[in-house]
């Protein structure tokens, strides 16, 4: 486990991470689309330097080298079983060339387990979102606890997201109350 807490100071030790996006779609002539590698590679760093736990079918599949070694039903069990465990989920829907957002079938069915299940959601994509995204997808903020970050910014300061990771993931801590005098030595026995 990584020790060190390399991003504005927040320790997400604790705290399971479902990062998400595109692969099928994202697989090109020469392989797997470079900036968005690039932007899901940066995220999952950033998560994991906090000490976060990483689940990602893009770690899984290699980004999308391994993703024929997987049956359909193995790919659904595994990335619904990391929606159960996940503490939030963390969508990157990047846009392609004409703007429009890249096609991510996976990925929006995983959006609407995890807003079934009631999982936080900071959602990853340009802004302001593109109005050719469906109704469902503008319209989840109003079902599901979704957070917006823009593409671009999480791009360039990764660590951005981290401080929204936090807080949609705060866990109420225990404290014992302090044991003093003959209670306390009561307690050791």
């Amino acid at each position: 486990m990584n020790t060190q807490i390399a991003h504005n100071g927040v320790d997400l030790s604790g705290v399971n991470v479902f990062v998400g996006g595109p692969i099928q779609h994202a697989i090109q002539g020469d392989g797997f689309h470079a900036s968005l590698r690039e932007t899901i590679s940066r995220v999952i760093d950033a998560v994991q330097d906090s000490n976060g736990t990483v689940f990602s079918a893009h770690l899984a599949e290699k980004f999308g080298d391994d993703t024929s070694l997987f049956t359909p039903e193995q790919v659904s069990m595994r990335d619904f079983g990391w929606m159960g465990q996940c503490d939030v989920f963390i969508p990157v829907l990047p846009t392609g060339q004409e703007e429009e957002l890249l096609r991510t079938d996976g990925t929006h069915v995983e959006l609407g387990w995890a807003s079934a299940l009631r999982k936080p959601i900071v959602l990853v994509t340009p802004l302001p979102i593109n109005p050719t995204a469906s109704h469902l997808l503008r319209g989840l903020p109003r079902v599901g606890n979704v957070t917006m970050l823009d593409l671009a910014a999480v791009v360039e300061r990764p660590e951005s997201l981290l401080d929204v990771v936090g807080s949609v993931t705060v866990r109420p801590q225990v404290i014992a109350p302090a044991v003093t005098g003959d209670a306390a030595g009561a307690a050791l026995r």
